[in-house]
């Protein structure tokens, strides 16, 4: 399994809209995504800063769904975020939710 991280500053009084464009935008799009297992977006407390994880089966899911539809989705919230989102990318080591575990290196 294979995750991406997304690390946005929100603008000031997003915190609404980011979640509804979030729900009405960018969750459909991602279930229509080759690969694509789940999204979990979290929003600080303070409601300036938010991430997303989605979790994918494969690499080359998550790797296409960047160069094809990211850019977007990006687009789709660039109103309410400042600056440029970080993208990260990660192998996923353990889930309980998809009941997975890493082999562990000898």
């Amino acid at each position: 399994m294979f995750a991406r991280r997304v690390y946005v500053h929100l603008k000031p009084n997003s915190v609404g809209e980011f979640t509804q464009r979030i729900e009405k935008d960018v969750l459909p799009t991602l279930r229509k995504q080759k690969g694509f297992q789940e999204e979990i977006t979290f929003v600080s407390p303070s409601g300036t800063e938010a991430f997303a994880i989605s979790l994918w089966d494969r690499a080359e899911s998550a790797e296409a769904y960047n160069r094809e539809a990211y850019p977007e989705v990006a687009k789709s919230l660039a109103t309410l975020i400042d600056g440029q989102p970080k993208v990260e990318t990660f192998n996923v080591a353990n889930s309980t939710s998809h009941k997975i575990a890493a082999a562990v290196a000898a």
